[in-house]
């Protein structure tokens, strides 16, 4: 049987997780926006530009935050 975790560390772990699953997200989105420009569907391409930007920086904001716990 394993210690018990306190619950500190536990949420510190769960947003570390998520912080790394939403920069995964925002990184397969920013690459993968070059296909839009190269289908002559700027708008879409912007949009996920931004889109991969604004979860980058919620991710990154997690990560960051998990560590300092």
């Amino acid at each position: 049987m394993s210690a018990p975790v306190p619950s500190g560390s536990r949420n510190a772990r769960r947003e570390r997780l998520v912080g790394l699953l939403v920069l995964g997200v925002a990184l397969v989105l920013l690459v993968s926006s070059v296909t839009w420009f190269a289908s002559d569907q700027a708008a879409v391409g912007i949009g996920q530009l931004v889109l991969g930007v604004v979860l980058a920086g919620v991710g990154g904001f997690l990560v960051r935050r998990s560590a300092r716990n």
